[in-house]
Parts: structure tokens; C-alpha cells; sequence
């Protein structure tokens, strides 16, 4: 069964989530003091969408107490007097920034913010254009590094972060599996299998496991500062594993861990 997650109001869960968000950049802004470009990096959202649900409430003259005592349904109204369209609209455009921020949760796919979309807009978009539309919406807020990567040059690795049911035939018992990916920086290309742990022995099996699928070896392989990987986390001179670079002596490729935090 696919999961959704059901509306709880009139603004069902997008548009609670959305006026949640909108009451806290409000709070740091007016009350804290915080700076636009300080929210930004704390909320992971563009500064010309906070600087425009700023802009709204300063316009509509509200106080600190008004964002407080207002229900969502109220509130919404008011700032959005625009957006409150008429049941016969056919095309109700997407809340790009609610998506954007939605889509950095664990487990959150376009797909499901999809399915959330026409629950509450049966005549939306269809899902093809629905990413289409975010897509171009992104490129013009997002600032990105280009990186260019030579084939066969470099493998990233690491685990999902989520876990997968595996569950015993006899006994039915269930336990919990890491999931392992690979990815060649190039093609895009991937990999990925369940894994017991993130043990060296599980870890390294893995990598085997990708070089088979595969068919070879990149110059270069790019993991994450897990503890099978890393022994010491330094910017310059990280300390691989000893079974690791093992591993990577045999193959004839380089462990370059990725840079901490980025």
C-alpha cells in the first residue's frame, strides 16, 4: 500500500504545513530579529520566498498577535487573497516552495507530493508535467556547482539512510536491512542492494558486489565518512580503514572520502 498523508483541515495537511512554516519565518523575522539570509539556511528555502511571505504580512498590517490568535483557514485568506481560486479552476498551480522544502524529508518523493496535489486538485496536472513545472521553477531559485566527471573516473558510495524488512521464511521473523548504493559520477549509473550492516564486512562485500554488476573498476571511490570507511575524519589527510584500503590496494582504486558536511 502506497502511504499518503491524509488532510486534517479545509487547507488539508499542505496548506497547515505551509502556514506553520509561514508563522515561524514570521516569529524569527519580527520577534528575533533574525535576518532573511540567517532563515534561509536555517529553513533550507529560497530568500526570495521568505522575503515575499514577508512581504505579505507587512502589507496586510498584521501584528505578531494576529499571527498568533488566527486559524490557518484565516490567515491563508488573508495573506493569499489571490490564490483562493473558484472550484471550476482547472489548473491549480502547485505550491513550488512547499514542495521544494517537503522534498529535503526522509521517505518524501515527488510522487507523493503528486498524489497530495491531486487528492486535493482532481483537474491538476498530471504527474509528468507536475515535475516538469518544479523543475523549471527550481532552476531559477537554486544556485548549483556544475561538476564535471570523466567515465570510469570516480564511484560514490554510501547507504540510503533507510532500512528495508527482511523477513525470515520459517521463523517470520522480520529484521531491519541497510540499503547500499553506488552511483558512477559520470553516467549516473547505479547500484544498490540490501545490506545486514554497515559493518567493513557487509561494506566491503558490497563494493565487490557493484564492481561485479558493474563490470569493472573506477580510478577513484568516493564514500561517505562512515566508521567502515574512515578511522579519523581530517580535511586534508582522513585515515581509511585498514580492511578498506585493503580492499582498494586489490582492486587497484583510490579512496578519496568525501569532504565532511558537504
Amino acid at each position: 500500500m502506497k502511504s499518503k498523508r491524509k488532510p486534517t483541515s479545509h487547507l488539508g495537511e499542505k496548506g497547515r504545513l505551509k502556514m506553520r512554516l509561514i508563522k515561524e519565518i514570521i516569529n524569527l523575522h519580527v520577534k528575533r530579529d533574525v535576518s532573511v539570509r540567517q532563515i534561509s539556511r536555517s529553513l533550507s528555502l529560497p530568500r526570495s520566498t521568505i522575503a515575499d511571505y514577508l512581504s505579505r504580512y507587512k502589507a496586510r498590517d498584521l501584528s505578531l498577535k494576529d499571527i498568533q490568535t488566527l486559524d490557518d483557514e484565516s490567515l491563508y485568506r488573508i495573506l493569499f487573497p489571490q490564490k483562493r481560486k473558484t472550484i471550476e479552476s482547472k489548473k491549480e498551480t502547485p505550491d513550488y516552495a512547499y514542495i521544494h522544502h517537503e522534498l529535503k524529508r526522509r521517505g518524501v518523493t515527488r510522487l507523493l507530493l503528486w498524489e497530495e496535489y491531486r487528492e486535493q486538485n482532481p483537474d491538476g496536472y498530471g504527474y509528468t508535467q507536475f515535475c516538469e513545472l518544479y523543475k523549471q521553477w527550481n532552476k531559477k531559485v537554486t544556485v548549483t556547482m556544475r561538476q564535471v566527471h570523466k567515465a570510469g573516473e570516480k564511484m560514490f558510495v554510501d547507504y540510503s539512510g533507510l532500512t528495508m524488512g527482511i523477513i525470515d521464511k520459517l521463523t517470520g521473523e522480520i529484521t531491519q536491512a541497510e540499503v547500499f548504493v553506488a552511483c558512477l559520477g559520470a553516467s549516473g549509473y547505479s547500484f544498490a542492494e540490501a545490506s545486514m550492516s554497515q559493518k567493513k564486512a557487509c561494506f566491503i562485500n558490497s563494493h565487490t558486489n557493484a564492481y561485479y554488476y558493474f563490470g569493472g573498476v573506477t580510478e577513484v571511490t568516493v564514500p561517505d565518512n562512515l566508521k567502515s570507511a574512515v578511522t579519523t575524519f581530517d580535511f586534508y589527510e582522513p585515515t581509511i580503514n585498514a580492511s578498506y584500503q585493503d580492499m582498494a590496494d586489490y582492486y587497484g582504486t583510490v579512496i578519496i572520502p568525501a569532504r565532511i558536511l558537504r
